[in-house]
């Protein structure tokens, strides 16, 4: 049996329990975190490997308090996000804003400082962004202020941790049907399912790729129309959006 260990964060359902599946799979010690410990149980019954961590990732004393039994590392993978829209940008939500941003964010910070000390020399981190980082999108000020600002995180951390051995890989996922996305009220391009998503990031992590997009006709997409001018493109949004 392999005896690899990987952390997975937002574990109880979505990607990240697809993640946690596929890993348990492989041979790996599957550390699950997230909130829910019903799910996080059910989850383990599915496989032997996988092992409940409970956890509130904005609570940073609450998390390194969970975090004291935990081994040294080959993979984390902080994968846990949450999003909400502005409806309204006139009467701006400020509390859904910081809440988006504490869960998308902050929490990763409190998650880094807990666990990337117990990543092993030659060890993997991998955070799980957006292509919504991409391009400024209506009602997405929150989520994708808050994805754009994990992605600058990831890669200043992948300069930075060079000289510890640590490869940083970043998730840009297209749309991924679970249980955030099925919220959604608008149409969904090219949307895959958990496991779809959980091959495309198992194998960039094995590959140790800079970045995962997928799926990659979407993100080609997304970066082809980045680089038109703003004017462009505000235009284009501005009648999405009405």
């Amino acid at each position: 049996m392999n005896s690899k260990t990987v952390l997975i964060t937002g574990a109880s359902s979505g990607i990240g329990k697809a993640l946690a599946l596929a890993y348990a799979e492989m041979g790996y010690l599957v550390y699950a975190g997230g909130r829910n410990q019903q799910r996080l149980d059910e989850l383990v019954l599915e496989n032997a490997n996988i092992k409940p961590l409970v956890c509130e990732l904005t609570n940073k004393k609450a998390l390194i308090a969970a975090s004291g039994d935990l081994p040294q590392l080959d993979i984390l993978i902080l994968n846990a996000g949450n999003c909400e829209y502005i409806n309204d940008a006139v009467n701006f939500d400020s509390d859904l804003f910081a809440r988006v941003i504490t869960t998308n964010l902050i929490s990763v910070g409190y998650c880094l400082e807990a666990w990337l000390k117990l990543v092993k020399p030659g060890g993997q981190l991998v955070l799980t962004s957006s292509s919504a980082q991409f391009l400024p999108l209506p009602r997405a000020e929150a989520y994708g202020a808050s994805k754009a600002g994990l992605s600058y995180l990831a890669k200043t951390l992948s300069i930075d941790l060079q000289n510890s051995h640590i490869d940083v890989s970043l998730i840009h996922p297209g749309f991924v049907s679970t249980p955030l996305t099925d919220k959604n009220d608008f149409p969904m391009p090219s949307i895959i399912s958990t496991a779809q998503a959980a091959d495309y990031i198992v194998e960039g992590i094995n590959k140790r790729k800079a970045e995962i997009n997928f799926p990659k006709h979407f993100t080609y997409l997304m970066k082809l129309i980045s680089l038109l001018p703003f004017s462009i493109w505000k235009k284009l949004a501005t009648r999405m959006n009405k």
